[in-house]
């Protein structure tokens, strides 16, 4: 048998970084995605000491021709994907009565659209007991108002979350959104290794009693 394996989508420093991290230490083999190179060279050693074997590919999500060939190359070579795991959003500061619908539009092409794109090219790799997995937020119940694009983003991803584990479930594959309901930090509850042990426990649950949302308040 060989190692399942964990693609981390929006692959950077923080949360996600914690996420290949916390894989690798459960014995998966990781596949970044991500737009910086510098950042994912400087993933990749870590999680080679954690005993992962590491594949590699930048890639701007929003292209979605690029990133459906990243994670195809990344199922052929592997033969399997079992979890899926979805990062991106777009920070932008702009109130919603000077965020243009331009702006809009390209933040949901990342936060929410780009989710689609990478389902869909995983999904040949993808079999009964695979995961998808996406980082939510409390903003997309109590949007802030300078951000207003990042609430829409998040309330989106997690409909679309919704709506692709009713479509999975009948064959076994189940996707969850992990709502934080806290800001990101060095020290406490909430920092990327702790809501990366959250998102690890969301997606090893059972199958019985799946719920696509589980909410992550430290």
């Amino acid at each position: 048998m060989s190692r399942p394996v964990v693609v981390v989508v929006g692959a950077g420093p923080g949360v996600s970084g914690s996420v290949a991290r916390r894989f690798a230490e459960e014995g998966y083999d990781v596949a970044l995605l991500g737009q910086d190179q510098e950042v994912i060279d400087a993933l990749v050693p870590d999680l080679e000491a954690r005993g992962a074997t590491v594949g590699h590919a930048v890639a701007d999500v929003t292209d979605e021709q690029a990133a459906r060939d990243a994670v195809r190359r990344f199922g052929e070579h592997t033969g399997r994907i079992d979890v899926l795991h979805f990062n991106p959003s777009a920070w932008r500061e702009a109130d919603p009565l000077a965020l243009t619908v331009a702006e809009l539009l390209e933040d949901v092409a990342l936060g929410v659209g780009a989710l689609l794109t990478v389902v869909q090219a995983a999904r040949p790799y993808l079999s009964a007991g695979a995961r998808i997995s996406v980082t939510g937020s409390m903003a997309a119940d109590e949007p802030w108002s300078g951000a207003a694009s990042l609430g829409v983003q998040k309330a989106g991803v997690r409909n679309l979350v919704h709506s692709l584990d009713q479509a999975l479930a009948p064959d076994g594959i189940r996707a969850v959104s992990v709502t934080v309901r806290g800001a990101l930090s060095r020290e406490g509850a909430f920092t990327p290794d702790r809501v990366a042990d959250a998102i690890w426990s969301a997606v090893a649950r059972d199958e019985d009693g799946w719920t696509s949302e589980v909410p992550y308040g430290g």
